[in-house]
């Protein structure tokens, strides 16, 4: 088959179908743009859960004297051997407790100043009223449940408490983005679908005198159907660039731009995203090349 001849017939089948072909390519771009977002996303995710989980720690916090009417506290406040025997049982629980590091009434007040300088409560409230504690760093923070039952309910200790668990409204908001990504970018492949098998088939039926003479003269079901089939991987090439271009957009305004107003987080680079281009282009060629197959094969008796 000759290259020239499937390269004319793309081009008269998208100016004949101009119109629908900007919708291919336009609903196709949106789509894997989507999901291209939504696998940038999860990597976002399992990169900040790697970064963050690694640095959390659990905080054993020390009955203080206003404390008194808590069923913990009954006893009154921490006594500075209640605070010595739970360094000594963490000491005994390496290799999980990876480190611990004391934090006095005194530091946590300093800590609470500094990360709340406006904060009305700083006029009314001392050192006495921020309780002291442990910060323990452990080598498996999915663990927490194994300090938690060997502190919780020890003399003198008020709470324990798991700094994951704040983290994990976050990545939950984050799952729930990409979820939703991932719904609306099935309901805007189904749509690119349904806009490559009317493409195709009104592509077919304005050139039905060509592919009959074709037909009369010999020519194999392949060389008929090829040029609608690549028309249709054409478009849809267009579409996984156009993605492409969003996609490395919508990175270099997070880097340049979002990354400055949040910098507590560390967003994935331009490799990611340069990764995760092949596969939109092998997708939505692929979609649209079967898609049309399958078209051809119904509506383009041959």
């Amino acid at each position: 088959m000759r290259a020239q001849f499937v390269l004319s017939e793309i081009g008269v089948g998208l100016r004949r179908n101009l119109t629908m072909t900007i919708a291919v390519v336009v609903s196709v771009a949106l789509s894997l743009a989507l999901a291209g977002a939504s696998l940038l996303v999860r990597d976002q995710v399992n990169s900040m859960k790697d970064y963050w989980y690694d640095k959390v720690e659990v905080s054993i916090y020390f009955c203080i004297k206003a404390d008194h009417n808590s069923p913990q506290c009954a006893a009154g406040a921490a006594t500075d051997d209640q605070v010595a025997q739970v360094k000594a049982d963490l000491d005994k629980m390496a290799p999980l407790v990876q480190s611990s590091t004391y934090e006095s009434s005194q530091e946590a007040y300093k800590h609470f100043k500094d990360s709340n300088p406006d904060n009305p409560l700083l006029a009314a409230v001392g050192p006495d009223a921020m309780p002291q504690s442990w910060r323990v760093k452990l080598s498996d923070p999915t663990k927490f449940d194994v300090i938690q039952s060997a502190f919780a309910g020890k003399p003198g200790v008020k709470s324990v408490d798991d700094q994951r668990k704040i983290l994990e409204n976050l990545f939950g908001l984050l799952r729930g983005l990409q979820t939703a990504a991932f719904v609306i970018m099935v309901l805007m492949l189904f749509v690119a679908l349904l806009l490559i098998v009317n493409t195709v088939r009104v592509s077919a039926f304005s050139r039905r005198r060509e592919t009959g003479i074709m037909r009369l003269v010999g020519a194999s079901n392949f060389y008929v159907q090829m040029p609608f089939i690549a028309e249709a991987a054409f478009a849809a090439l267009l579409g996984s660039a156009l993605a492409s271009g969003l996609l490395v957009g919508g990175h270099f305004f997070v880097q340049h731009w979002l990354a400055k107003k949040v910098q507590f987080i560390t967003f994935i680079g331009l490799s990611s995203v340069m990764a995760v281009i092949p596969l939109l282009v092998v997708v939505g060629m692929g979609m649209a090349a079967v898609a049309a197959f399958f078209t051809l094969r119904k509506y383009l008796k041959v």
